[in-house]
């Protein structure tokens, strides 16, 4: 559909006049006609891709005030910032402004002298400013960053929960949801919340092709050395992003940074108004800046040429991964999203998912997002294609703008074994998870396999070729690359349309052979044995590490003399059950095994 007739010209005119563009892009056109008409709609488009084009000119084209939704102060500081310089009479209210500076907007609104008013969700929700706005004469609500409507997304917020009231409050004034990131679960949500029809939800593609993605394991102990190397090798006097899982962190990376000549600042949340606002005009305004942030920086950033956007930590989903990486290159230039991550990001994660009092399926919901998030960094395929499969959108499975994709590592053909964990779903009518079925697989008669019958399934027992922890690797694989779906009430398994392909239709997969090629400990002397180490074992390294600093605190020991590391990681790889087992440990005499013994053994159960 594109616009005809008067409201071709008078769109045309608005875009050329306010915004000197002569020409809109590919889907805009749609989208304003369908708001300019009255209708509702959902707009996903990638950072960058003119978003705001999308209700501004509709705005300027309706009669009334156009109300846009927004979740920060800086993000509608400047955008109003950006209007004005355009032309358009835009302003916003906040709680920085004066009462007196407050009284003067509204009354200029009713005066018809505002365009548009940017205003947060909970001053707008207030009760007498909400009165006041259902007096007053009205072209759009545009609710930007859509995605915090979701309770399935990366970034919800509870205030955004009441502009459902909207489509009943306001039956007749068009509501623009916006994003540039949502899964089909959000997007659901966000067309429900607001009253959208789904054929009024406008997605242009999730693709930002001018973005590499490189995504690399951590080295604890020197990590910022890691940083500070990659931005020496590629960034030198580029404008980037880091960031940072806590407030402390970004303090004492932006510290290192700026001790090794660079132009590093910290943000985050704990900070007063008045620093982040001057880290932002910083931001803003210098071109070597780098700035070290949690997630409080960064949502309707629009600076252009961010060159890089770093994670030195892991992210709480793809979803959230993408929406900051989206950061980078807006103005179309080659960037890169660059990420360290190790099994300890997990475990910290998975610390906040406990402590943050979340509970049932928005738990579940959390921790798989988690999971497929450590996917993507564990996954041999192309990245890009992984991210945009998340997301529903096809793509070719060689990008050649990732490290999987420019330094492909070893695959083998997985086909038989992801046939086996595919049947095994259907078979048992996908109505369990994933410890479940692995028993079946694994031919352990359980009292829940045996409840259910389920040793009598001919799949019971085909799955002995590979460990637990192959097989729990494998299932966070397909459901990352769209073979498998997670119910999240029960957190079963469901088939996609797709996973028919390879039970019917003979479609080949090719993994990681790490997944598929069963890990022999051979003795002390193996090569590189960390490498055989799967993400279980990684995961009870940390366990054990942790415990065994506890043991040396308390003796007043050196760590190394509770256990050395070839000594730990020779326990990961047995898993001792037993004593008598424990013992067999190279570096474990009669003393160690008294000492630890009952205490690792303990911890080893507990993780398996």
């Amino acid at each position: 559909m594109q616009l005809t007739g008067e409201l071709i010209l008078n769109a045309l005119k608005i875009l050329k006049e306010n915004f000197g563009y002569n020409q809109f892009r590919k889907g805009q056109e749609e989208i304003i006609n369908a708001i300019a008409e009255g209708k509702s709609v959902s707009v996903i488009i990638p950072t960058g891709g003119g978003k705001s084009i999308c209700y501004q000119v509709p705005s300027l084209m309706r009669e009334g005030v156009g109300v846009i939704v927004s979740p920060l102060i800086a993000l509608m500081e400047d955008q109003v910032r950006a209007l004005k310089q355009n032309g358009i009479n835009a302003v916003y209210i906040n709680s920085t402004l004066a009462n007196t500076e407050k009284r003067q907007i509204i009354n200029d609104i009713e005066n018809g002298k505002v365009d548009m008013l940017y205003v947060s969700p909970e001053l707008m929700f207030s009760e007498r400013f909400y009165r006041w706005l259902q007096k007053t004469k009205i072209s759009l609500f545009a609710i930007d960053e859509s995605h915090c409507l979701s309770q399935w997304g990366h970034n919800f917020r509870s205030d955004y929960i009441q502009l459902e009231k909207l489509k009943t409050d306001f039956p007749n004034i068009p509501r623009v949801a916006l994003t540039a990131t949502a899964n089909e679960m959000s997007r659901e949500e966000i067309r429900t919340i607001l009253g959208i029809d789904k054929d009024l939800e406008f997605i242009s593609g999730f693709d930002r092709p001018n973005i590499s993605y490189n995504i690399q394991e951590k080295d604890i102990e020197r990590e910022k050395e890691q940083l500070l190397s990659y931005i020496n090798r590629n960034h030198k006097n580029e404008t980037g992003i880091c960031y940072c899982i806590s407030k402390k962190r970004t303090e004492e990376i932006a510290s290192y940074l700026r001790d090794n000549n660079k132009n590093a600042v910290h943000y985050h949340a704990g900070m007063s108004h008045k620093e982040r606002k001057l880290i932002l005009e910083r931001f803003t305004n210098e071109q070597d800046i780098i700035v070290v942030a949690t997630i409080a920086f960064g949502m309707g950033i629009d600076k252009p040429n961010v060159r890089f956007v770093c994670h030195m930590d892991l992210p709480t989903s793809i979803e959230a991964y993408y929406q900051e990486t989206g950061r980078a290159g807006r103005d179309g230039e080659p960037s890169v999203a660059w990420m360290l991550y190790g099994i300890e990001d997990v475990m910290k994660r998975e610390y906040l998912i406990e402590e943050s009092g979340v509970e049932g399926m928005y738990k579940n919901i959390e921790k798989n997002n988690l999971n497929t998030m450590f996917t993507l960094c564990e996954i041999n395929k192309c990245r890009r294609q992984v991210i945009l499969n998340y997301f529903g959108q096809s793509a070719d499975d060689h990008c050649g703008n990732c490290d999987n994709c420019l330094y492909p590592k070893p695959i083998g053909d997985a086909t038989i074994q992801v046939q086996k964990a595919l049947s095994t779903v259907a078979r048992t009518k996908q109505k369990f998870g994933v410890n479940h079925l692995i028993d079946i697989l694994l031919g352990n008669k359980t009292v829940k396999v045996k409840k259910h019958n389920h040793h009598e399934l001919s799949v019971f027992g085909i799955g002995q070729d590979l460990k637990r922890e192959n097989w729990k690797v494998l299932f966070r694989q397909l459901i990352v690359l769209g073979y498998l779906e997670i119910e999240p009430h029960y957190n079963c398994f469901w088939l996609t349309p797709r996973s028919l392909n390879v039970l019917k239709k003979g479609e080949k997969i090719f993994l990681s052979k790490s997944v598929t090629e069963q890990k022999v400990f051979f003795g002390r002397h193996t090569k590189d044995i960390k490498s055989l180490l799967t993400y279980e074992d990684k995961r009870l390294m940390a366990i054990l590490k942790k415990k065994r600093m506890e043991l040396a605190k308390k003796q007043r020991v050196p760590a190394y003399l509770v256990f050395n590391d070839a000594t730990l990681t020779e326990i990961v790889m047995k898993k001792p059950k037993t004593i008598s087992q424990f013992q067999n440990i190279d570096g474990i005499g009669y003393q160690k095994s008294l000492s630890f013994g009952e205490i690792i053994i303990e911890e080893i159960k507990k993780s398996l």
